[in-house]
């Protein structure tokens, strides 16, 4: 096998607009966000800390970083899940968000598994 495949972290998101948390008169727009990540590998890794760019209709861009995901440290086999549902607040109707997760296999290696950007978006702004 090779390394590559050893080290194997698959990324899906599901983002929403929630439109009861957010207040369009005073530029704020709430967006939860459902994110899968799946070990595809062939190596047990845990994921131990984020880095997330979120990016406005504005360009202007906020950079989080932090210790796992909502609370969480999550150790994933091979073929494992983990899910999780965070949020995020906009001034703006439509952003973006990306980022990577570091990870470590039980093998003592880090890694990064790179999370695509999305679109945060209020449901008919965007064609």
């Amino acid at each position: 096998m090779t390394e590559n495949k050893k080290y194997a972290i698959a990324i899906s998101t599901a983002p929403e607009f929630i439109p009861d948390q957010s207040n369009p008169e005073n530029n704020h727009y709430v967006f939860a966000y459902t994110i899968t990540i799946q070990n595809m590998g062939s190596i047990a890794a845990q994921l131990v800390s984020r880095h997330w760019i979120i990016t406005d209709a504005k360009d202007e861009t906020q950079e989080v970083r932090g210790l796992g995901v909502v609370g969480q440290q999550p150790l994933l086999k091979p073929g494992e899940r983990f899910q999780y549902t965070s949020g995020c607040a906009l001034p703006t109707p439509v952003g973006t968000m990306r980022g990577n997760y570091q990870m470590v296999a039980e093998d003592g290696t880090h890694f990064e598994a790179t999370i695509p950007e999305f679109t945060l978006a209020v449901p008919r702004v965007l064609h």
